[in-house]
This record gives structure tokens, sequence and C-alpha cells, in this order.
């Protein structure tokens, strides 16, 4: 187990190991409740998203075309719990701590820039970045690393419009992306429970599928903050942690990006980190999941599916040891 420790010396445990505070500050009540019989389907996943839904109020409407061809027929998981529960260790590791802390990220003005292995690099702004291609709605199935799932109705294009603006050189093998680390702006960024900014990246073929979404919304108004806002990615068949959030440079490489996750615990998060049901993550079973704001304490579980459902990517690991290449 890797233990990062801080400039004063004191021992710092991996993000993955800490306990959300919403949950260890509601467990006596919690066990309370349940000896009493009064828990209801699916408090055990709620306890932390109750608070902070005004950070949500108000957000512009994005319109963007429904893809039927990018629709699962899963329900789809509630506003609430999709802004209230999130990954965002930029504004707190407590998944309750982005919806109360990222109100101070300022999203306007915003630039990308696009560098590396390109014919020419080149900047764009957010709005000239938005109407590069047609936004679509697309309805993807999501799965977190530590066994939980949401349905999210995002809005954007595929990551491929952008690429080929870009216009790689045939020395680009990877493509590498890089969030906003701001400490003014980011609490979370002061703590060096990772290495920021927070980087992570795909292989060209893989950020060229047309699953790859670059990400400006959901529920069809434009993402809040502590969903990445204002420009992410969302990649369906990949553990959640590949997504990077609030995205400032965007660089193709020869070489495979050193990423974030991966750099704290390489024996735990390894570089492709694809969904899949026979390779755990050395502390719990990655074989089933439970779906936010839907299954409750005591429901079974749900199956996770190879490639979270997503099996029109299989042919890009073609001859690749999963269980090596994890």
């Amino acid at each position: 187990m890797l233990i990062k420790r801080r400039p004063d010396g004191i021992d710092l445990p991996t993000a993955s190991e800490i306990t959300p505070r919403a949950i260890f500050e509601s467990r006596r009540s919690f066990i309370q409740q349940m000896a009493l019989g009064t828990i209801a389907g699916g408090a055990l996943m709620q306890l932390g998203s109750s608070k902070a839904h005004a950070q949500t109020a108000n957000l512009q409407k994005l319109p963007a075309k429904p893809n039927s061809s990018y629709v699962v027929m899963d329900k789809q998981t509630s506003y609430q719990d999709v802004t209230t529960y999130n990954n965002f260790y930029e504004f707190g590791t407590d998944k309750s701590e982005p919806a109360h802390n990222a109100h101070t990220l300022q999203t306007h003005p915003w630039q990308i820039s696009i560098e590396g292995e390109v014919k020419k690099p080149f900047t764009l702004d957010l709005d000239s970045l938005q109407k590069l291609a047609p936004l679509e709605e697309r309805v993807y199935r999501h799965r977190c690393v530590e066994g939980w799932s949401m349905v999210i109705p995002w809005i954007g294009y595929s990551l491929s419009a952008l690429i080929k603006k870009a216009e790689p050189t045939g020395n680009a093998k990877y493509i590498e992306f890089t969030s906003l680390a701001d400490k003014k702006q980011m609490p979370g960024v002061r703590d060096p429970v990772l290495e920021w900014p927070y980087v992570e990246g795909l292989r060209l073929d893989e950020a060229n599928h047309p699953l790859a979404l670059l990400t400006f919304g959901l529920y069809g108004e434009v993402l809040p903050n502590q969903n990445g806002a204002p420009v992410r990615i969302a990649l369906p068949w990949k553990y959640g942690f590949k997504s990077a959030k609030s995205i400032v440079k965007i660089r193709f490489t020869k070489d495979q990006p050193r990423t974030a996750w991966n750099l704290a615990a390489p024996q735990e998060y390894g570089f492709y980190s694809n969904v899949n049901p026979d390779v755990d993550h050395p502390r719990w079973s990655q074989a089933t999941e439970r779906r936010i704001g839907e299954d409750g304490l005591f429901t079974r579980k749900r199956k996770t599916l190879m490639f979270n459902g997503y099996s029109e990517v299989a042919s890009l690991y073609t001859g690749m040891d999963l269980r090596k290449y994890f």
C-alpha cells in the first residue's frame, strides 16, 4: 500500500482509503435507524447527497439533439445524485465536498491549448470549442472504481472531431489531458493527496473511438462546476477517474502519459483502467456494483459487465492481456 507523506512528515493515506466525512459523521445515526427498521432503499448511497443542491441552480440551458445510437435502457440517475455525489479531488476527497466547494471555480473565460505532436499548436476558447461539432445528448452508463455506478445524460460530441481539427502527426500515439490546478479556486489542490495538476491519458485509437465524448453539459444544461465544468471527457467503458475534468490542455504525445492515479498507486490504478469484473482492485472485488440512488443496503448488487457493457470497444484491445494491461 502506498503511503504518501506531507511535507511536515505526517502520513497521508491514499485518497481511495479516505472514509467520506458524510458517511463517517452519519454512521451512528445510520446504525440507530437501521436498528429501528427505518432505512429506506438507497439510503446508504445518499448519506452525502442531500446537501448543496443550490450549487446547481439556474444553470444555462444547453440544447442538443438526442443521439438514439448512444442510449442505454437503464433508469437515469437523478440530477440530485449526479450533482451531489462526485469524485473531484480538486474540491475535496469527500463525495459531498465538490458540490459545497466548487462554486469558487471560474469557468468564463476559459481556454484550452492543443499541443505536442500536431501540425500546428493552437488555442481555443470555450465558445469556439463548443461550436466545433454539433452537440448531442447521449445517455451513458458509468462505473466508478470504488464500486458504484450511475446513468447520466451527457451533452457533447465525439472527441474525434477535435482530434481531426488538431491534425496529429504520425508520431502521435497518445493523447494527454491536463486539468486546471489553481489553489485559489480549488481548495483540494493545496493537499498533496495526488500530484497536481491532474493528468489523464488515452491511446490515440481509444480517443478516436466514437464513444469517447468531449462533454459540456448534462441533463440539458451546462456542466455544474462539481461535475467538471466547463469541459471534460466521458469514457463509459473505463472507470470514472479516467474521465478528466475542467480540462485546460490537450497534448498529443509519442509516449504513454504519466497519469495522476497511476503515479499515486500503480499497483492499483493501471493506465488503461477498463471496467473488468475479472480484474479486482487489490483491496476490493470489481465483480459487482451498486447503482447510486437505486440500490439500497439490502438490495442485491448488480453484476459488473465487461467494458461496462460497451462491447463495441473490445476490438481496441485484441491480443492484449487485460490482466497485465489493467
